[in-house]
């Protein structure tokens, strides 16, 4: 009773309820506010910070009058029955909520309905908040993304409210973004998105003016995007009033390049095709690479012809690296120093280790076998990996040796790992207790006739330890796993 009285003193409490910060929430205690504290000081709350489960049981607690920010964690396409015309809470939703922040908890998996998922769920969020003026979608997970917004599969009639002014969600395709920048959203200043595909087709309408209420405008691409990239850059021109400014975009060029002209996306390209625009520019983070299909070793551009080419950029510390892959392709990846994304994409033995804290989703790649030690230089200089992804069909030349006298490598928060396109022998590289340590390990993906050998049927004790909290073994070929299998990997 005291710990409740001390509660509805403090003013902080009374306009900001947050359940997510505490520690040991339970039923119990949920009820005991919904009890006790809610129906005194429902109508001082301003900002409610909950999990989507708790959400019904806490609103029914008041009628909360002055309740404008709602942040729901664990957010799932169930929840949505709240978000309809009929539901209790419905003048809170339509009339009260400005801010609205959803850590959708639901995943972009082969089979998902994008079309039924965009009708069901966002159209209803859509319709329903009409006074919205900051819509944040984000995922929950750290392995999988929430399905995105599919914007010609949702009903004619949906529209985001003109009060909008800050926008942050994951799209399909660069055409959805475009689509939403069609002038409906005149009162925009902040827009982060993330997209998919880019359709080629792709023209930028000239009904989209210049956007001189932009101020902030992040786009991310995970996914390589094929010889579309005046696309992108036909739409950043649109933007001349902004003052920050991210790109996380990978480029593919294909076909004949000029031989007297740099192939990649440089510092020159940079400033004359879209930062010349932005006068008022203050902020410009980035990471581009340039993936081309034809051989330019013959060219040797070098990584510091490229680190060149932004000595007249005005903005942040800069670094490059160019890789040749063989004779097949060249990889040129340029960004802004200090590094801030969270992803990083196909690098290779020559990509320089220096410390990268904010990456927990990392991808290498490489005709040259990743030996031991290039695992140990991942793991000291990515420490938050969390999703790690290997490409490489060499055979390890460790293998031959004794590699007892190496440090057992440890990838502490690590939790999935996808072997799928690797040789046989790096599932032994990461299963094997001898040389890497694996505690939160969870997702593997991997081929099942490898892991079959590598673990001699699923009978060798020294991986045993590094499956034993794998919940998803994710395998390319459909298989009823054998009793084995369970009791190799218990958690399954």
């Amino acid at each position: 009773n005291e710990q409740i009285n001390a509660l509805l003193e403090d003013d902080v409490f009374t306009s900001i309820l947050n359940f997510v910060t505490m520690s040991s929430t339970i039923d119990d205690k949920i009820d005991r506010f919904c009890t006790y504290i809610l129906p005194q000081k429902h109508n001082c709350i301003r900002k409610l910070i909950v999990d989507a489960t708790y959400m019904e049981r806490i609103l029914l607690a008041g009628d909360y009058p002055n309740l404008t920010y709602l942040e729901l964690f664990n957010f799932k396409e169930e929840i949505v029955c709240h978000f309809t015309d009929k539901s209790p809470f419905q003048h809170i939703f339509q009339h009260q909520i400005t801010d609205l922040i959803l850590h959708n908890n639901d995943q972009n998996r082969v089979g998902t309905s994008l079309t039924i998922y965009n009708r069901n769920i966002y159209a209803h969020i859509i319709d329903l908040f009409q006074n919205l003026q900051h819509l944040t979608i984000i995922t929950s997970s750290s392995v999988d993304e929430y399905p995105p917004f599919f914007l010609s599969w949702l009903p004619s009639t949906t529209y985001f409210t003109s009060t909008l002014t800050t926008l942050c969600i994951n799209a399909f395709s660069f055409n959805d973004c475009v689509s939403l920048l069609d002038g409906r959203l005149k009162q925009l200043t902040t827009f982060n998105v993330q997209f998919y595909a880019i359709f080629p087709y792709l023209l930028i309408p000239t009904s989209i003016g210049y956007m001189h209420n932009l101020k902030y405008f992040s786009l991310t691409s995970y996914n390589i995007i094929w010889d579309t990239n005046d696309l992108i850059v036909s739409l950043l021109r649109r933007m001349t009033h902004l003052e920050k400014l991210t790109l996380y975009l990978r480029i593919g060029k294909s076909g004949q390049f000029d031989p007297n002209t740099s192939p990649y996306i440089d510092g020159t390209y940079l400033q004359n095709e879209i930062l010349v625009h932005m006068s008022q520019l203050h902020t410009f983070n980035f990471y581009i690479s340039t993936e081309t299909c034809i051989d330019y070793s013959r060219s040797r551009i070098s990584s510091n012809d490229i680190q060149q080419t932004f000595k007249n950029i005005k903005y942040e510390q800069t670094a490059c690296i160019i890789d040749y892959v063989g004779a097949v392709a060249t990889i040129c990846h340029v960004y802004s120093l200090p590094f801030t994304f969270t992803h990083l994409e196909k690098i290779t033995t020559h990509f320089p280790f220096i410390l990268f804290n904010s990456v927990n989703h990392l991808s290498v790649y490489d005709f040259i076998p990743f030996e031991h030690e290039f695992f140990m230089q991942i793991s000291q200089a990515f420490p938050l990996l969390k999703c790690f992804s290997i490409e490489n069909w060499g055979m390890q030349y460790d293998n031959y040796n004794d590699y007892s006298s190496y440090s057992v490598i440890e990838f502490t928060h690590l939790i999935l790992l996808d072997l799928k396109r690797a040789k046989y022998n790096y599932i032994e590289q990461f299963l094997l207790e001898t040389k890497t340590y694996l505690p939160h390990l969870t997702h593997l993906k991997v081929n099942y006739y490898d892991l079959k050998t590598v673990t001699i049927n699923f009978t060798r004790d020294t991986m045993r330890r590094n499956c034993s909290k794998v919940n998803q073994l994710i395998v390319e070929e459909p298989i009823t796993f054998s009793k084995d299998v369970y009791q190799y990997f218990p958690s399954l």
